[in-house]
């Protein structure tokens, strides 16, 4: 059945494409594809006409917004109001972080969330956004320079700017306006942009220590303290004497063998040597028959030939 006046059937509206009005009712495999900037819906076949060479203006009408096609993906959900409200709640979670750990209590963590709740529904419902951009900038580089890590940028919603209409400033550009905060903001560098109670002082864990694969324990002397020379008479004149000059021999091997051999009973205690010697031990025998025993109680063992 034709429809009249070459309306859309219900539901078909979402299938054709803005720019080109391409419908899916004649192209099954069309793709529809959104950017961030404006989450204006167009297929795949104009985002490559319009974007391959460059960022330029979105198609849409009453958007003025410069699109970069690096930008566009598949929608995840069909309500493309969704769709921007995930992406806030994802990008606000990114700086906006704790856990309850980090706070004294569960009351101090309730309000924090709280916070950060409406937090993002002022970008959601776009009020103060510009402020609220410039605030959780200045919290993620309150938390990079308390923890040591390099600086985490936040990503602000272009959407829910206020600067609908202009032209889409380069990166840097943007994100330096959002230090700056905007004018109103302005001068607060050492405004964390978040006040919360109970917030425990981050600290930077200490530095690691080298790994150590012997647990402590070193193989020097620990009896006595080895120089690197001794003076006398006996040893000088050897020092000089052409055979002990043979090639690969050192004299601090000579040193370190002499002094061990001489001074390693200091660490052999007769008595207690003797003391151990007269405390009985258990006889290996007794171990010996209870093994047997046991072997002999065991069921026999059946293994099959792998061969």
């Amino acid at each position: 059945m034709s429809k009249p006046n070459g309306q859309l059937r219900q539901g078909e509206a979402g299938d054709v494409c803005p720019v080109c009005k391409s419908s899916r009712y004649l192209n099954p495999h069309m793709k529809f594809l959104v950017n961030p900037e404006c989450y204006h819906k167009m297929c795949e076949s104009c985002v490559d006409r319009i974007f391959s060479h460059g960022p330029a203006p979105c198609p849409i009408a009453g958007c003025a917004r410069t699109l970069r096609k690096g930008r566009f993906r598949e929608a995840t959900f069909e309500d493309l109001k969704v769709e921007r409200e995930v992406d806030i709640r994802r990008r606000v979670q990114a700086v906006m972080n704790k856990d309850e750990a980090d706070f004294e209590t569960l009351k101090d963590y309730n309000d924090y969330l709280e916070q950060v709740e409406q937090v993002t529904w002022n970008l959601v419902l776009k009020l103060d956004v510009d402020a609220t951009n410039a605030r959780l900038q200045r919290w993620a580089d309150a938390q990079a320079a308390e923890t040591g890590v390099s600086r985490r940028t936040y990503e602000p919603d272009p959407a829910a700017s206020s600067a609908a209409g202009v032209v889409l400033k380069k990166g840097g550009q943007r994100r330096a306006e959002l230090a700056a905060g905007h004018g109103a903001d302005a001068g607060a560098a050492t405004d964390r942009g978040f006040s919360f109670h109970g917030l425990k002082k981050k600290v930077a864990p200490p530095p690691e220590v080298p790994f150590d694969a012997f647990g402590g324990w070193s193989v020097g002397p620990r009896l006595y303290a080895l120089q690197p020379d001794y003076d006398a008479d006996w040893l000088t004149q050897h020092k000089g004497s052409v055979e002990q000059r043979a090639g690969g021999y050192q004299w601090g091997d000579f040193y370190s063998r002499a002094l061990q051999d001489a001074l390693a009973g200091l660490a052999v205690f007769i008595g207690e040597e003797i003391r151990a010697r007269d405390v009985p031990s258990v006889d290996a025998s007794v171990g010996t028959q209870h093994a047997a025993a046991a072997a002999a109680a065991a069921p026999p063992v059946h293994m099959d030939h792998v061969f």
